[in-house]
């Protein structure tokens, strides 16, 4: 295993409290954008910006936004993985900017899901 550097330690150690954040009910929702070399290719930073504009929005900052290497599904990037506390986990494929602020309005604030843009609903459940 390679060497950390402290910044890469730190920022271990935060992705780490914000796992434990969701599972002990700090996080309301957490937001997972897929940043293999296929999602980067295919516009995944433009959608982390999406997301992170909503966020910094919000007066109340309980949605976690991190980020995961490749989901597996490359012809489907960008894609994002959303977990609201007590709901089915969902994966969102082939997103834009437009799609992903669509997503953050009215799953994350309303709780519906959008099946739109939906490629499995419940299929996976994080930690």
């Amino acid at each position: 295993m390679a060497r950390l550097t402290l910044d890469e330690l730190r920022k271990k150690r935060e992705d780490a409290k914000k796992e434990i954040y969701l599972r002990e009910g700090k996080y309301r929702s957490k937001i997972v954008v897929h940043m293999g070399t296929c999602g980067i290719a295919s516009g995944a930073r433009e959608i982390v910006s999406a997301f992170l504009g909503e966020i910094e929005i919000l007066t109340d900052k309980d949605v976690m936004l991190t980020t995961s290497g490749c989901a597996g599904l490359c012809s489907m990037e960008p894609m994002a993985t959303v977990e609201l506390l007590n709901s089915p986990t969902v994966k969102y494929v082939n997103l834009t900017p437009d799609k992903a602020r669509r997503i953050f309005k009215e799953h994350i604030l309303d709780g519906r899901i959008v099946k739109d843009y939906a490629l499995g609903i419940g299929s996976e459940k994080g930690g």
